[in-house]
Parts: C-alpha cells; sequence; structure tokens
C-alpha cells in the first residue's frame, strides 16, 4: 500500500510540473484497478514522449492495454500537442508487442542490447504513435 501512495503522490507532482503523466485504468463496474498507463520522458524540443503501461495479469487478453494506449496517445496529441508517442517493448515480450500493434502503434526496428530488466539485457522493439495513426 505505501508503494501505491508513493506512487501516487510523485504521480502528482509529475503532472503538476509538467514531467510525466500517469493515468489508472479503471473497471468502474467492479470497482478495481486492471493497470496504468503513462507518459515520460517528454521531449519538448522534438515533441515525443515515451508511453509506459502495466496491465494486471488477470485483466489481460481483454484488449484493456490496446485501449489504454490510443487513449494516452489521444491524449499526448490532443493536450499536450506532441507529434509523437513511443513505446520501447522488450522484443520477447509478446503480449506488449502485441498490445502495441492493436493500439495503432508501428514497429520501426530493433534496438539490439537496450533494455535493462530484472538484471538481464534484452534487444527492444521501438514502436512509435503518430496523430495519423490514432485516424
Amino acid at each position: 500500500m505505501r508503494d501505491s501512495r508513493t506512487f501516487i503522490a510523485r504521480s502528482q507532482a509529475d503532472w503538476e510540473a509538467n514531467v510525466a503523466y500517469n493515468f489508472a485504468i479503471l473497471n468502474t463496474d467492479e470497482q478495481t484497478t486492471l493497470g496504468s498507463v503513462g507518459l515520460n520522458q517528454i521531449n519538448r524540443n522534438h515533441n515525443l514522449a515515451n508511453l509506459g503501461i502495466w496491465v494486471r495479469t488477470s485483466s489481460t487478453c481483454r484488449g484493456v492495454a490496446s485501449a489504454a494506449i490510443r487513449m494516452a496517445a489521444a491524449f499526448a496529441f490532443e493536450q499536450l500537442g506532441l507529434n509523437r508517442v513511443e513505446l520501447l517493448i522488450a522484443s520477447d515480450n509478446a503480449p506488449s508487442l502485441r498490445a502495441a500493434e492493436k493500439g495503432g502503434a508501428k514497429c520501426e526496428g530493433i534496438l539490439r542490447k537496450r533494455l535493462l530488466l530484472g538484471g538481464r539485457i534484452h534487444d527492444a522493439c521501438m514502436y512509435s504513435l503518430l496523430r495519423s495513426d490514432l485516424g
């Protein structure tokens, strides 16, 4: 619970400082949290941001991630005036790769040994969303 409170407090401070924007993914019918999605590493020189997402295991394979990706990207384009949203995903993370593609993101290539996750180095797929990708 302390980790959640810390994350919320940090997210609020980041939002107020205009450096990151985190959103809870909620099931309002069941009053449950399904995950979170956020925009960070915002680069105003190039009008882009990184998009990160986490979905609770019990809520995967239901379209939650792809819908959240589209909503966060729409916020980036409409509210923040950004031109590009990037998703950097470990190349062996099939569910996240699938969610990015279902969310409309386009794969631009593989970045070799780009991510350090769980003490291991991974190749990463660079995905991007542009305003025109949301249709």
